[in-house]
């Protein structure tokens, strides 16, 4: 499929997208959205792709959601073009997900790295939610994901007065995995990334939701999602191979079934 603000490739096992609105400094429109929806959900589906990782250029990862195309929206305007739906499709994907961010995330742009399963940063990659100096606030996740990964008092700081952190920074808080230099940062996540991608599929994709859950549910709930998501692996053919492999001191030949 043929794209105008995204480009997408394979490489190795990895689905790669690559945001591709430069002058716009990888602004989020509503027709990047919905074209990332559509890779998202393709990469999703293709057997070949373990992993994905999603990415922008050296100067910006995404510099926020498109405000003009906001600017004159009404609170009606906003509930009935449901411009934020377009956003929810990262969290049905099955699949890892890696942001590689270098320069801006901000607003709409961090919101959606939090939204990945990992982030990794060049060392100029800067985090931020400055969506107060709009008169507005985080509409994606920003006040949760990131009051859940920082806790209150630095998101209060980061949500009300414009607080932002570099690559270190979030490193050191938990909302980063790794810190590379600006000019491998990408080859660095794709490194990762086709690790994942080598990984036993059906154990990710369950590992994934696992930890996703312990977000969601309780403690006692999610002891018992884990609990139910270990026996079911049991199941598989991979877990068969894995233990084999083990036990015969070779490399396992995932089947992904």
């Amino acid at each position: 499929m043929d794209y105008q603000y995204i480009i997408v490739e394979k490489i190795d096992g990895v689905g790669l997208v690559r945001f591709n609105r430069p002058k716009a400094l990888n602004a989020l429109s509503p027709e990047l959205m919905e074209e990332l929806g559509d890779a998202l959900l393709a990469f999703d589906a293709d057997p070949e792709v373990g992993a994905i990782v999603l990415t922008g250029s050296e100067r910006a990862f995404a510099a926020g959601a498109d405000i003009k195309a906001m600017a004159k929206a009404s609170a009606t305007d906003m509930l009935l073009n449901d411009l934020i739906s377009k956003w929810e499709t990262i969290n049905h994907i099955k699949k890892p997900v890696i942001a590689a961010v270098s320069g801006y995330a901000l607003g709409g742009g961090f919101e959606l790295a939090m939204a990945c399963d990992m982030i990794t940063a060049s060392e100029s990659a800067q985090f931020g939610q400055p969506e107060i100096n709009l008169g507005i606030i985080p509409g994606f996740g920003g006040t949760q994901r990131l009051t859940r990964a920082v806790g209150k008092a630095l998101a209060m700081e980061m949500v009300l007065l414009d607080r932002r952190l570099s690559a270190e920074e979030a490193r050191q808080f938990g909302l980063v995995n790794h810190v590379y230099p600006v000019e491998t940062y990408l080859d660095e996540t794709l490194k990762l990334a086709k690790k994942l991608a080598r990984q036993a599929p059906v154990a990710v994709r369950l590992g994934k939701e696992a930890v996703d859950k312990a977000f969601e549910l309780s403690l006692r709930e999610g002891l018992d999602f884990e609990r139910r998501a270990f026996h079911l692996l049991f199941a598989t053919a991979d877990q068969k191979e894995g233990m084999a492999a083990f036990i015969e001191k070779r490399r396992p030949n995932w089947q992904g079934k």
